[in-house]
């Protein structure tokens, strides 16, 4: 199965439709699945006195609360509709992260069939349950969590009627750039073993390393946030990557997932003219009589490989030659 790659323009749009659209047309003409923004009323996510995160202050001013940041990159229902009739014309998924009720509700009336929970919701039971009780197709984010709450957060989905092959859980972590040592991409494979269910990566470092690596280990979703250009203003900005790395990131995806090929051990149809080439056989080493004994003072092994393997040495060496050879004969 191809690995669905989400282009995560997020709130990259600064609030503006022209620029989201731009963002459509930059995901869709990168290969990736879908493009995926965030939805969200700031009355609902956040409180008026809630501080910014570290990496958000960074990139926005200083005197913005969350709260009036959240409130600048809402998008209301009209341009919602808006923007998934764009991406319909650009063949092009369309997804959105719900971070309430109302924009769950908003999503569901829109037709959404495949939910992203993001890593703030899951260890918020209510969500979960409203999210679960739609049962559509899940993918659940997992950053700052422990394996027990991603157990957890399973269950309620589950409980509240999703099916469990409709979940993919995503390993994340939720610092904006992540750094390298900080990954542990290898938890990957843990939800995977522990949970009997499929994963991917929600990934917030510099750079494609980390996602070509996701491809490799078997993700089967992977999800990266992308702008127009990282030197905007706005909290994700700076750690996104530029348009040129977005493509190539998809390109080299699905490259690797070209190289995974199949789990069976045997030649493939580009390397199967090869074998004679580059394989040896059992030759005559010097000149033989018809009626001498083959041994190691007459025989040898050397390219190619169309006459008797090397690996039946033992069965020919103190045989009788049946005709006669001149030095590099096939036996």
């Amino acid at each position: 199965m191809s690995i669905f790659i989400i282009a995560e323009a997020g709130v990259n749009h600064n609030g503006s439709l022209k620029l989201a659209k731009k963002l459509i047309d930059l995901a869709s003409d990168s290969g990736a699945n879908a493009v995926k923004f965030q939805t969200f009323k700031a009355e609902s996510l956040v409180s008026k006195k809630a501080q910014k995160a570290d990496y958000q202050k960074e990139s926005t001013k200083e005197s913005e609360s969350q709260y009036d940041m959240i409130k600048n990159l809402e998008l209301d229902k009209k341009a919602h509709k808006e923007l998934l009739a764009y991406c319909q014309e650009k063949k092009i998924i369309f997804l959105s992260s719900p971070f309430d009720h109302e924009s769950i509700d908003l999503l569901e009336s829109l037709g959404m069939e495949i939910f992203k929970i993001p890593s703030g919701e899951i260890t918020n039971l209510p969500y979960l349950r409203h999210i679960g009780s739609l049962k559509k197709q899940l993918i659940l984010s997992t950053g700052m969590a422990n394996l027990k709450e991603v157990k957890e957060a399973l269950t309620v989905l589950i409980s509240a009627g999703t099916l469990r092959q409709n979940i993919t859980v995503l390993h994340a972590n939720t610092m904006y750039p992540t750094p390298l040592k900080d990954v542990n991409l290898n938890a990957m494979l843990t939800l995977q073993k522990e949970l009997s269910i499929a994963v991917g990566l929600s990934d917030h470092t510099l750079g494609i390393e980390v996602d070509i690596a996701a491809a490799a280990m078997g993700a089967t979703v992977i999800e990266k946030h992308f702008t127009i250009d990282k030197a905007m203003h706005g909290p994700d900005h700076k750690a996104s990557l530029d348009p040129l790395d977005l493509k190539e990131m998809v390109r080299c995806i699905r490259n690797i997932e070209d190289a995974l090929g199949s789990f069976n051990k045997k030649p493939t149809p580009s390397e199967s003219n090869n074998i004679n080439v580059v394989r040896k056989s059992i030759v005559a080493s010097k000149h033989i009589k018809k009626g001498d004994k083959l041994s190691t003072k007459n025989i040898t092994t050397k390219r190619p490989g169309n006459g008797i393997s090397p690996m039946l040495w033992d069965n020919i060496v103190g045989t009788v030659a049946t005709k006669d050879y001149q030095m590099d004969d096939l036996i």
